[in-house]
């Protein structure tokens, strides 16, 4: 049995080990994110405590009982009859709360929570677009090294040709130094690419509520993706969450003064009272009294108008705030589709007509050098200016991706 195990456990390992080293996708993060993030968590509890507040609104407050004398004269006195001596009192009281005043209450507490929630799509968004920039950052990061890479290959060749050639005299020394510099210098960018690469790690780690060092990969071949869309204010209600959370707030604050507007009703209040004398001659009796409150009268009516006029002028600010945050939105979105459509045009050139001439171009002085019919630094020169057009490319579509968490970050802050 023993043995059998093992073999299963050989078997199995490099399938175990295959799975933990799958790049995960931009969206497999986002859903990590989403599932395990702490900040994000504290909302939901947050929306949850303020539901049972609500449902504590609508409880009784617990019933007064006492005991003491009842009619009992002070000592020293003179008693006419045995009926002066007073008596033993028990009482118990109970405040019989409004349904339609608590009830108020409990949706004016619940709507908070709600709020809450609205806030959490706030923080969401932009925790998303914090991922999505470091994710980029990555995707570039990688895509550096490859050309870096790629650039050490085309370098060793170079230096491998020159060192052939020195004892012949057909090259310089300076040039096996120059290319030495040259590969050195490269190997300083991959180290630092990596290092945005680790930091790019650490940050989402952290976002997904895992260890900083935990190690991973992503989808070096994913490409963002965008559809931009006529930013219509409609639309954007729907989508932004900063609206979403004025809309509660209002809301909330609707309910408010409907709260404060139930509070004018009457709330009541039964009490009991039970006397046994302390004479035997005395009877037992008792006293049963009901209480109504009277809310309307006017040094109780002003607090709940003053609070009312209040609570409406708010509401008018948020809506004005609304339209104009909703007009700023529309204005912005706009510019940012003219932003990214340039880019996106620039990249096109660069990637489909710039960069394939000068490799072209290098391409053709690679060959005649090769053929020693060419100087090196002509090579070098070329070379050089191929890559800073490829790492300007990178630049530019890091900046489009970023473009494209932006813009994605304003349909739905």
């Amino acid at each position: 049995m023993r043995i059998i195990n093992i073999f299963l456990f050989i078997l199995l390992t490099p399938h175990l080990v295959k799975s933990q080293e799958e790049p995960l996708s931009l969206e497999s993060i986002l859903q990590r994110i989403e599932n395990n993030n702490l900040l994000l968590q504290t909302y939901g509890l947050k929306a949850e405590a303020y539901q049972q507040s609500a449902e504590a609104a609508t409880g009784w407050m617990a019933p007064m009982v006492g005991a003491g004398t009842y009619m009992t004269p002070y000592p020293f006195q003179k008693l006419m009859d045995g009926r002066d001596k007073g008596s033993w009192m028990i009482s118990a009281e109970q405040e019989i709360p409004n349904r339609k005043i608590q009830q108020s209450r409990k949706d004016y507490i619940a709507s908070k929570g709600k709020a809450e929630l609205a806030t959490r799509r706030i923080t969401w968004n932009n925790l998303r677009t914090t991922a999505k920039r470091a994710y980029h950052n990555w995707l570039i990061s990688s895509q550096r090294i490859a050309v870096l890479m790629e650039d050490m290959d085309i370098m060793d060749m170079m230096k491998k040709i020159e060192e052939v050639r020195y004892p012949y005299n057909q090259s310089l020394l300076g040039n096996i130094y120059k290319i030495d510099a040259l590969i050195e210098k490269n190997k300083n960018q991959i180290d630092m690419e990596q290092g945005v690469i680790e930091q790019s790690r650490a940050l989402l780690n952290g976002l997904m509520n895992q260890p900083g060092n935990q190690f991973f990969t992503i989808d070096t071949h994913y490409i963002p993706q965008l559809h931009l869309l006529i930013p219509d204010t409609n639309l954007l209600a729907q989508n932004r969450g900063d609206i979403r959370r004025i809309d509660e707030d209002i809301r909330s604050m609707q309910l408010g003064i409907a709260s404060l507007q139930s509070e004018r009703k009457p709330g009541f209040k039964v009490k009991f009272d039970h006397m046994s004398g302390f004479s035997s001659m005395m009877p037992h009796t008792y006293s049963v009294m009901g209480m109504i409150s009277i809310p309307i009268v006017p040094w109780t009516s002003k607090m709940y108008k003053s609070e009312t006029r209040a609570m409406e002028s708010n509401i008018k600010s948020l809506e004005i705030e609304k339209t104009a945050m909703l007009q700023e939105a529309q204005g912005m979105l706009f510019g940012m589709q003219f932003e990214i459509r340039s880019m996106q045009k620039k990249i096109d050139r660069l990637e489909n007509k710039v960069i394939p001439a000068m490799q072209q171009s290098l391409d053709a002085y690679f060959l005649n050098y090769q053929e020693n019919k060419l100087s090196i630094n002509v090579v070098i020169d070329s070379w050089e200016d191929l890559n800073r057009q490829k790492m300007e490319l990178l630049d530019d579509k890091l900046k489009l991706y970023q473009m494209i968490a932006d813009y994605e970050k304003e349909w739905y802050k």
